[in-house]
């Protein structure tokens, strides 16, 4: 993310921010305007990023990255701070393929397996944007946030009763929003809708077509059988401020009442281990 809103509308950012996806060799699968959305589709992770200060300053960790069997797929989203200024996210998701071997440690089939995201792949490109949009590379090294302050305790699941739970995060209302967005943006759950003034996330859960969630565990879980298929569920994850420096997470169904089922649950705790990673 950034360290200040951009001076600048959002509707004058969607075609440059399209127009750098797909000059980066990205196919964009969600495109929504009326959202500040943008998705990349999976893509192998290959020299993507040039030769210039952005690699070198990162150093040798995109080299080791960047080679066959990786992919990696992006989430723009554009937060309206106020009218005329805009926050920038991306979020990266990666994936890795592994073996499945038999008992003499021969590979006989290969499958695509989720690994961490990478902040740096983060960082690379949002620097990388802010020149499409304008800036030098100074500015956009300046403008490029640098993590704030220590990462635990960030967030905490609390149960409050079988499949009952709220988390805590020790941050004031602006700061919990942005982090359970970002959160939320790493996940396989897509943000349909947001409420800031209510602080509301709408969301539902995306199972990836090619990897992760091989058994349809997550599948199941944040799904319901409707004319005999699967239909993602949909839930709302609130953002409730509980002080200054404090505010709790809640989820709830689609129709605004406590989630207190193993989904509702999980959820929470998706959230919970992203937010301590």
């Amino acid at each position: 993310s950034l360290h200040d809103a951009l001076p600048i509308s959002a509707d004058k950012v969607s075609e440059p921010l399209r127009e750098f996806w797909t000059s980066n060799g990205f196919v964009l699968t969600t495109n929504s305007a009326d959202l500040g959305i943008m998705e990349t589709d999976w893509a192998e992770n290959r020299a993507k990023i040039a030769q210039d200060w952005i690699r070198s300053t990162i150093g040798g960790a995109l080299d080791s990255i960047y080679d066959t069997g990786e992919r990696d797929k992006y989430k723009t989203r554009l937060e309206v701070t106020k009218p005329g200024e805009t926050e920038i996210y991306i979020t990266q998701r990666g994936a890795i393929e592994k073996c499945t071997t038999d008992t003499t440690g021969a590979c006989l089939s290969t499958i695509w397996t989720p690994r961490p995201n990478d902040p740096e792949l983060e960082a690379a490109f949002l620097a990388r944007l802010m020149e499409r949009l304008g800036m030098t590379q100074e500015q956009a090294k300046a403008m490029v946030a640098a993590p704030l302050g220590p990462k635990t305790p960030k967030a905490k699941l609390v149960e409050d009763g079988p499949n009952q739970a709220h988390m805590e995060l020790a941050t004031g209302f602006d700061r919990s929003w942005r982090d359970v967005g970002l959160a939320l943006d790493r996940s396989n759950f897509s943000v349909e809708d947001r409420n800031r003034a209510n602080g509301i996330y709408y969301v539902r859960y995306v199972n990836p077509k090619d990897l992760g969630d091989t058994k349809g565990f997550f599948t199941n879980l944040f799904s319901s059988k409707d004319d005999s298929s699967l239909k993602a569920k949909k839930y709302q994850v609130v953002v409730k401020s509980t002080g200054e420096n404090s505010a709790n997470v809640y989820v709830q169904n689609a129709d605004g009442k406590p989630e207190n089922t193993p989904a509702g649950f999980q959820l929470l705790t998706l959230l919970t281990e992203q937010l301590t990673r």
